[in-house]
């Protein structure tokens, strides 16, 4: 349910609630947060909730640290895990300065950009995530391990998959909050597991994966577990991955889906730093169903890109690279910006690459590019390019490339 600001100072009122959290990200999508009291609500409508944003990564240091939150009330949600008596609330945020200007470290409102910019030349997107996490034990202290919680395989069921109950529990809890998981299962590593929720506009989707990461992290700490969604967990098991999924929708009913396959196969050796932005992201790509070539094809998990079927006709391109580190919000606003730039130019992607990747001979894969091998050569690719230049501001293009 959308609400107003004055449903939601009404809703708070009348239910008990005593706490609002006030939610953002910083540059790297860590999501962030300040609590208030039911009665600052008027005020942080009206005004705004001042913060010192010089502790925060990318967001500028001492110099013009006084930032202002601005809730966005139509992403109310209750925190199902906090106690039903004093009930806790969040909402996230818009950030600016004190004279109101957008902040330029507020990566929600980039992607907010990007949609306008994509309504604006006619063309709507959708947006999933299928994210993957490992579940780790805690030693005596409660300090988490590199011991997995259990050792099952891909799509086992209990009593080998000991994290059914808890991946059970996160779907609730994100069914609670009005977000609808699709499906979820044990995935092939050791303790490692994987949910994927239905698709939304790229806003809410992107809210939707931010919230995700901390109901997964809560409920982990709440059954004695760590959850871990770093690329490489452990160094000789699969990653963890964030495939997006999109589909785009045009003037007419269009599906511009082959220009929009070319538009991020031409642009994706630059958005890679966005994509996988930790150095472990590199030890992912290239192995254990994760890409390193620049290649599409349909129903291949193989490949960069892949077109899944689609008993229901909704024709979507499946990206295959990303992992959990990345900001969604900057991700989905690179993905529609990649889009545009091949539907606006009218490319054409190259013929699809049906073949198992990871068995191609080094022949066979000489006439593809690669993605990045490196977060160093990423982060040369970055430095260089126009296309990030034009939708990343350089102050956070600077934070990623440090």
């Amino acid at each position: 349910m959308k609400y107003s600001p004055e449903e939601v100072i009404a809703f708070a009122r009348e239910t008990d609630v005593k706490f609002i959290r006030l939610a953002f990200c910083d540059v790297f999508g860590r999501q962030k947060n300040i609590a208030i009291m039911t009665d600052e609500l008027p005020r942080a409508f009206q005004y705004g909730i001042a913060m010192d944003a010089s502790a925060i990564d990318g967001f500028g240091g001492e110099v013009r640290s006084d930032l202002f939150l601005h809730p966005d009330a139509s992403t109310l949600v209750q925190l199902p895990w906090r106690p039903q008596q004093g009930k806790v609330v969040r909402m996230f945020c818009d950030i600016t300065h004190p004279d109101g200007t957008p902040f330029y470290g507020d990566t929600r409102q980039i992607l907010k950009r990007a949609v306008a910019q994509a309504k604006g030349a006619g063309y709507s997107f959708d947006f999933g995530s299928e994210m993957e996490f490992y579940l780790f034990k805690l030693d005596e202290q409660g300090n988490p391990t590199k011991v997995p919680y259990d050792f099952a395989g891909y799509m086992d069921i209990a009593p080998e998959d000991k994290g059914e109950n808890v991946r059970r529990e996160i779907c609730l809890m994100m069914e609670q909050m009005g977000i609808q998981p699709e499906s979820s299962h044990h995935e092939s590593g050791p303790g490692q597991n994987e949910i994927d929720f239905r698709y939304a506009d790229p806003l809410t989707a992107a809210d939707n994966a931010a919230t995700f990461y901390a109901v997964v992290k809560a409920i982990a700490a709440r059954n004695g577990l760590h959850a871990d969604f770093s690329p490489k967990p452990l160094p000789d098991k699969d990653g963890n991955g964030m495939h997006i999924n999109l589909s785009v929708h045009g003037p007419d009913g269009r599906q511009p889906l082959e220009e929009v396959i070319a538009g991020l196969l031409e642009k994706i050796r630059e958005m890679t730093l966005f994509l996988n932005p930790c150095e472990d992201s590199y030890r992912r790509l290239g192995r254990d169903k994760a890409p390193s070539y620049i290649t599409w094809s349909k129903e291949n998990r193989s490949q960069l890109i892949r077109i899944p079927a689609s008993p229901e006709g909704r024709l979507r391109a499946e990206i295959r690279s990303a992992d959990p580190m990345a900001n969604p919000y900057l991700a989905f606003a690179l993905v529609i910006h990649a889009a545009l730039y091949g539907i606006e130019n009218r490319l054409t992607p190259p013929a699809a690459a049906d073949f198992n990747a990871f068995a191609a001979s080094a022949q066979q894969l000489a006439q593809y590019r690669k993605l990045p091998s490196s977060i160093q050569e990423a982060k040369t690719i970055a430095r260089e390019s126009s296309f990030l230049q034009s939708h990343i501001p350089e102050k956070i293009l600077e934070a990623y490339l440090k």
